[in-house]
């Protein structure tokens, strides 16, 4: 079928698509993963296929949902580089190719099948660590397999990332210029996407790209989908498909069970009609007798105008609210125009935080501009970084660059965290990655890592334009000022670099070191920060001994001590090695730290006193 017959036969027809192949497939002892049925099961995929034709159905997926590489590999446990494998290539290629002839052959001529296409299963770069370019190889051959397979157009459903989607929408447009396109998003179960205009503005952007229909699947029941559906409306003239789930889902024995029944299901698709939807169908749960009813309650029902062309029209008259923006850090008025002074304070094991309130108060004092607080570091029990350092900005009122980890937060909660950090005033982040559980306190504790640092960074920049990942607005333009890590003495410089640039691209503000200890890796770093055009602090850690020094060196990584410096504190007496620390800090500060708007330092044991008696000649 060509783009312009899809479109034509959509001006004056109702599409009825069909509804969970998984959810059949697995009632019928399938496993996981469903698409590799049809390989294994090809007579069962195909009585699938043949029942949801016989309801009703006539535009058909292949069951070829998961069959690009990546997600195959995630399913069938699969160890290595799922793109370097040749056996799974070959396996997913058959999967594909399969399911389009088990398709075809199981129902009649009437039926468009279209080429089922979802998301690789993991978030990628910058939230995750799948690269755009592997997304791009896996959901490509994918493509080409379905297209050589004849299909009669692509179904990219269940998308949550919109780059990914469009990745997948690319990748289909240049493999298949005249096949129709349906890109298809799922909407998370929340009133705030529909108030936000998410819908709409996906619709506009989906029809920017020239996909032949927009679509909305999966997550809500047929209520929900109804307002998508109509927000959808106002952001494109284009087909709209709803296929939406038979309600929520319950657990069950273990068994995730939908029970919405069939009448209501197909009330509801007449509902999503009269909204202007032009293909209506079901998804995770729905089964033939759902798409019956849908069948029988649509027969010689015709498509329905929208109201979505006039009220555009109506608002392209008026003026656009702007969204309010929270007020900035104090410290990000001085980035650029002064040097910016920070300590970092260690944080105790427990609820005593007398010596950390006491010492923020002394930094405060002598000119100390702000305090660092860390995120568990090396993985060590502390207590809530949010907690102190609210408790710091309250009491001893001066500011916090709060240190926020990916370790131990799924994407969700970091985004609630941040937003509840920032209702309490608090406005620097330093976004770092964190340390694994298993070197800390709790080896057994379980790392979570839905994003690192680049992806903290993006959600950052994206809460400072209103918006979350979702792209549902938060109300307020927050005022994050988002601080990255930066070690220039890092063992691949280049990867250490890049790595910085992709930071900086993602909406970086400024930019802290590693602590230093020579000149040379101080110019490094400035070059780095120079060419990105942002401030950047300098790192600095006072050695208190030999020991210490011998530690730091040979055991903490990217941390490198010149031979020098660890001969003079070995040679130092017990009783003045502190202070030789000090001095050492001192004369690095003054021989290299005009190259940075600012210094970070790192007292040991987290001592304000220490680090009071390092910056008084600075301050």
């Amino acid at each position: 079928m060509t783009r312009q017959q899809f479109a034509d036969y959509l001006s004056d027809n109702i599409l009825i698509a069909d509804g969970a192949t998984g959810t059949m497939l697995a009632l019928r002892g399938a496993t996981l993963p469903y698409d590799a049925a049809c390989l294994t099961a090809p007579e069962t995929v195909a009585t699938v296929h043949k029942e949801y034709y016989d309801a009703g159905a006539r535009l058909i997926e292949t069951n070829t949902f998961g069959a690009n590489r990546l997600k195959l590999a995630l399913s069938l446990g699969f160890q290595g580089d799922p793109l370097a494998s040749e056996d799974l290539r070959n396996q997913a290629r058959e999967i594909n190719l399969a399911a389009v002839k088990i398709a075809r052959q199981a129902t009649g001529a009437d039926a468009l099948i279209f080429g089922a296409v979802g998301p690789v299963g993991k978030p990628l770069e910058p939230l995750g660590v799948t690269r755009l370019e592997e997304a791009r190889l896996a959901l490509g051959e994918q493509i080409e397999w379905l297209v050589e397979a004849g299909v009669d157009g692509l179904m990219l459903e269940s998308f949550t990332d919109q780059t990914e989607l469009k990745i997948a929408f690319d990748e289909a447009r240049r493999i298949a210029p005249d096949l129709p396109i349906i890109a298809s998003k799922a909407f998370i179960e929340d009133g705030e996407s529909l108030m936000e205009g998410l819908p709409e503005r996906f619709a506009a952007l989906a029809a920017s790209w020239g996909a032949d229909a927009v679509s909305a699947n999966c997550i809500v029941g047929p209520q929900r989908m109804l307002e998508i559906v109509r927000s959808m409306a106002l952001g494109t003239d284009l087909p709209i498909a709803a296929l939406p789930t038979p309600g929520l889902p319950q657990l069950v024995r273990g068994e995730v069970i939908y029970d919405i029944h069939p009448d209501y299901f197909a009330k509801g698709a007449a509902r999503l009609v009269d909204a202007g939807a032009r293909i209506v169908g079901g998804c995770c749960g729905t089964t033939p007798d759902h798409v019956r009813a849908i069948a029988e309650t649509l027969k010689g029902a015709k498509p329905k105008p929208t109201a979505g062309e006039k009220i555009r029209q109506a608002r392209a008259g008026r003026q656009e609210t702007e969204i309010p923006e929270a007020e900035p850090s104090k410290v990000s008025k001085m980035l650029g125009n002064q040097r910016v002074i920070t300590v970092e304070l260690d944080l105790p094991r427990g609820l005593n935080v007398t010596k950390v309130m006491d010492g923020a108060r002394l930094l405060k004092e002598k000119g100390v501009h702000m305090i660092d607080i860390s995120d568990g570091a090396r993985a060590r029990l502390r207590m809530n970084p949010i907690s102190i350092s609210h408790l710091i900005q309250r009491d001893a009122g001066i500011e916090v660059m709060m240190h926020f980890a990916c370790r131990d937060r799924n994407l969700l909660a970091i985004q609630a965290d941040l937003l509840g950090a920032h209702s309490l005033g608090l406005r620097n982040i330093l976004a770092i990655t964190g340390d694994p559980a298993q070197i800390g306190d709790y080896p057994s504790a379980t790392s979570v890592f839905d994003v690192d640092a680049v992806g903290l960074t993006r959600i950052l920049n994206r809460f400072n334009e209103g918006y979350d990942l979702a792209g549902n607005s938060i109300g307020m333009k927050t005022n994050f000022t988002i601080a990255v890590a930066y070690n220039p003495l890092a063992n691949d410089l280049k990867a250490e670099t890049d790595r910085l640039k992709r930071k900086a691209d993602e909406g970086a503000h400024l930019i802290y070191t590693q602590p230093i200890f020579e000149k040379a890796y101080a110019e490094i770093a400035a070059g780095a920060a120079q060419e990105l055009e942002l401030p950047w602090l300098i790192g600095v850690l006072p050695l208190r001994n030999r020991r210490h020094a011998e530690f730091m060196h040979n055991e903490v990584p990217g941390i490198v001590i010149p031979d020098a410096i660890r001969r003079r504190m070995d040679e130092a007496p017990e009783e003045d090695a502190l202070k030789t620390g000090i001095e050492i800090a001192q004369n690095f500060l003054t021989e290299a730290g005009d190259l940075a708007q600012g210094i970070y330092l790192m007292p040991p044991a987290g001592s304000a006193k220490i680090a009071a008696e390092v910056l008084e000649p600075f301050l």
